[in-house]
């Protein structure tokens, strides 16, 4: 598909932002009004709406686990232009339950949409750079849309089976997203970096060279945006800040922005990682909560490169970050020194 010159205006256009009530939802739905849109967020009936609080903005309530409820929720609701579709678990004690929340619910959303003729001009759907899986760790390759995903997470797994689901079921005009790791003010597991290094101590795990990618949140939201503006349709898109750190270049960068004079790097080996996480993940099981860390996280974290080619997005729609890793950390620690 060729990339469409002449973008369209998003302003007065109508958006339904599904999973609003996520950390990257009360971005999407704050930027959808600043560029003048209609924005409606899908939130469930337990959803927090502390960050959603633009008196402009609609709210819908949908039960995924109900089918009558969401075909009356979606029926009852004018159609909408766009539909950015962010609901999804990142952490959960077992496959079955990512595959309910990352892969069931979007099938149940959009075959509803089907029944009640609400299909949009497009679908941008929240995937993961996860979803790949570990790229080349001998020589860094960077991972591209080329990429053949061979996803080692749950998670993961989870998220490739949405991406074929849109891929393949036919009748949706689809936008996929694989973002890098998204940091920025509300995001709770950089934040816990953050705080570490704040107490001086920075955990990395592996002895091997680990090059990390990030992607601010709100570079991340611009691009969605930018991708619904172009007209690009069925094509998957890695989102990351175009260069890559190390973990010492992470530290340093937070440590300054922090004003922290010293921070004593603590590197454990693998194989005490995994127990951690085992242990971890066996706690979380026995009490019916996910834990942060579990042995999927421990495959992320044991993961070398993240490394990641952007070009795609750059010819497509013009995709480029206005934040760099130090940017968006000076940003994230603003709002953590705020307790925001």
């Amino acid at each position: 598909m060729q990339t469409v010159s002449s973008p369209a205006t998003l302003a007065g256009k109508r958006l339904l932002v599904v999973g609003a009530g996520g950390f990257i939802g009360g971005f999407i739905c704050r930027a959808g009004i600043a560029r003048g849109m209609e924005v409606t967020a899908a939130v469930r009936e337990s959803t927090s709406r502390r960050h959603l609080t633009d008196p402009s903005l609609r709210f819908l309530v949908l039960d995924y686990d109900d089918p009558s409820q969401l075909e009356s929720a979606l029926s009852e609701s004018e159609p909408w232009d766009y539909i950015i579709y962010n609901l999804g678990a990142t952490k959960a004690a077992t496959f079955p339950e990512f595959n309910l929340v990352n892969y069931e619910y979007l099938r149940r959303f959009v075959e509803t949409l089907k029944k009640t003729s609400r299909v949009p001009s497009r679908l941008l759907f929240m995937s993961s750079l996860s979803a790949l899986g570990p790229g080349d760790e001998k020589n860094y390759t960077p991972l591209d849309e080329s990429s053949i995903p061979n996803p080692n997470t749950r998670y993961g797994l989870s998220k490739v089976k949405a991406e074929q689901y849109l891929e393949f079921q036919g009748g949706i005009p689809y936008i996929i997203f694989r973002p890098t790791g998204v940091y920025g003010p509300h995001e709770k597991d950089y934040l816990m970096m953050v705080k570490s290094i704040d107490s001086h101590f920075d955990f990395g795990v592996g002895f091997r060279p680990q090059m990390l990618t990030f992607i601010y949140v709100d570079d991340l939201v611009d691009a969605m945006f930018d991708a619904l503006a172009a007209g690009v349709e069925g094509k998957r898109y890695i989102i990351s800040e175009e260069r890559s750190y190390t973990q010492k270049e992470f530290r340093r960068i937070v440590a300054e922005e922090l004003g922290t004079k010293w921070v004593i790097p603590v590197r454990l080996p693998l194989w005490l990682t995994w127990v951690a996480s085992y242990a971890a993940e066996k706690i979380g099981h026995f009490r019916a909560k996910p834990s942060t860390l579990n042995r999927d996280k421990f495959k992320i974290m044991k993961q070398r490169n993240w490394n990641a080619d952007v070009s795609a997005a750059q010819r497509d729609f013009g995709f480029k970050t206005r934040f760099s890793l130090r940017d968006g950390i000076r940003e994230t620690v603003r709002a953590y020194r705020a307790g925001l």
